[in-house]
This record gives structure tokens, sequence and C-alpha cells, in this order.
């Protein structure tokens, strides 16, 4: 709008300087003639934009304010829920929002009235297709965090084994915290005895429930949807393990030691045991000697 402003005044003002140069006038304007200028600029502009720069309809200005409101909100959301990641179980409200604003906007293809052709004059109107082109990334970015794998069928909310599942990491941030302030400071940096040996119950309970709902989610899941697991959850695990191996050096024992260590013993022992049996039931050939007569 400024910048048609200063178009106007352009305009006005080389209207103005013409006619000076008609009258024979070879002076610099002078500020009464800078005034014209602008009066006259506030008239072209009081009289309307010409009949090439259409404005939107009331309703299309409305759903295009709606959507960038929406838009900006999801932006916010997205941009604060970037680490630790909470994407999926922050925005989703937001995308789902945002996807009605953009239906409300493409539903008018069909509309017969050209006044009231909402789609055409937003979606379409111009090469760079600003609302198209948001709507892609939102989406695109939506489909790469896997967060439908975190939601419900209608994505209403969080599904009951995603919100299990950080129950479980929540209760083992705690378990963490709650051990490493039982910690003396004359313990060495790298002792974290206490907090292997009370979170290794609850950090054992955590990971089987992840390795659960990978095999689940393999098959499809209470989403529908048979890809990765959601970007929340992934990080949440990740998290987890990185504290529990790199910063606290914890391990979980195995609980098939024993099975383990008969199997690999029996396959140890395979190559001694045919050796023997073999040497034991096949028959021996004698030495002849022969003799010179």
């Amino acid at each position: 709008m400024a910048l048609l402003r200063c178009l106007l005044l352009l305009s006005a003002l080389a209207l103005s300087l013409g006619s000076a140069a008609a009258e024979g006038s070879r002076r610099l304007p002078s500020l009464e003639a800078l005034g014209e200028a602008e009066e006259l600029a506030e008239e072209l502009w009081g009289a309307g934009l010409p009949g090439d720069l259409p404005e939107l309809e009331p309703e299309c200005r409305q759903l295009l304010a709606d959507f960038a409101e929406g838009s900006a909100a999801l932006t916010g959301c997205l941009g604060r829920s970037a680490r630790p990641v909470r994407l999926c179980q922050a925005c989703h409200r937001h995308y789902r929002h945002l996807l009605a604003q953009y239906g409300n906007i493409a539903r008018a293809v069909g509309n017969s009235s050209e006044s009231h052709n909402c789609a055409k004059s937003i979606l379409t109107s111009d090469r760079l297709q600003i609302v198209v082109t948001l709507s892609d990334f939102f989406n695109e970015t939506w489909e790469a965090a896997n967060c439908a794998n975190c939601l419900k069928n209608n994505s209403e909310g969080l599904s009951n084994s995603t919100v299990e599942f950080l129950d479980l990491f929540n209760k083992s941030l705690t378990c963490f915290e709650h051990n490493l302030q039982g910690q003396t400071i004359h313990l060495s940096v790298n002792n974290y005895t206490e907090v292997c040996k009370n979170c290794n119950e609850t950090y054992k309970m955590l990971n089987d429930l992840y390795n659960n709902l990978q095999r689940t989610n393999r098959q499809g899941g209470e989403s529908g949807h048979s890809a990765h697991l959601c970007i929340d959850v992934e990080d949440a695990m990740n998290i987890t393990r990185k504290l529990w191996s790199r910063t606290f050096n914890c391990s979980v024992p195995c609980s098939d030691t024993v099975p383990v260590i008969a199997v690999s013993s029996f396959i140890l022992f395979l190559p001694i045991v045919f050796y023997l049996s073999s040497f034991l039931h096949s028959k021996q050939k004698k030495r002849i000697l022969i003799l010179r007569k």
C-alpha cells in the first residue's frame, strides 16, 4: 500500500512538472508544487484503485486472514517444540486447525460466482502461490515427523500407547533426577551407581515398551500407519539411552546369559565330538609288511 502511494505521488509530481514545463518554467519544483502534487496523489488514492488491481472480497479476505493466523500459530508451536522434540504432542491441534482453514479456502473451487471464488483468487492467482507453498511445507514437515503414528486415527489426540510411553519416560527422568540429587559431592563425577541400581527396572520397562511399539508399528498399530515411530517417541528414547549408556555408564544385564553360554559351548564342542566319534567308529587299516623272498 505504501509503495502504491509513492507511485501515485510521483505520478502527480510528474503531472505538476509537466504543466510547469508547458508554461515555460525551468525552475526546480517549489514547495507549493510539491504540496499540489501530494494533494493530487491523495485525490487519486481516495478515488479508489484502478480496475486492473482488484482487492479480495470481504469473505475471501477473512479466509486468508484466518489461514495467516493459523500458519503463525503452527510455526510458533513448531519452533518452541523443536528441542527437545515435542512437535506431535504439542502442535497437533494447531495442525488440524490449519488443515480445516485451508480446506475452507480450497472448497470454494466449485463456486460459480466469480466475485466469491476465493480459491482461485488466493491459491492460483500468481506464480508464487504462497498459501499453497505454506500448506505444502506444513504437510511435508508433519509427514517427515511421522506424527500420525503418535495420534489416534482421527488425529484428535495422542494414542493410548504413546501416552503410556511418555508417562514411563517421565518416570525414568524423574528417577534419574531423584537419584542424582542423592549423590554426595565426594563421589567421582562418573560414579552413578545409585542411578544404575535404583532406575534399572524403570529403564528396562521403557526400553521393552519402545521395542514393542516398534514391532507393532511395523505391522500397523493404532494409527493405521506402517512406518517409523513418531519423532517425539524416537527422540525421547534416544535421550534416555544416551543418558543411561554414555552419561551414567550403566548397562542392562542380559536375562538370557545362561542359555547363550550353553548354546555357545555346545557349538564349540561339536567339532571335537565329531572327530572323536569318527575315530572310534571307523575301521583302522592295519599295515601289512611284505617280506622279500
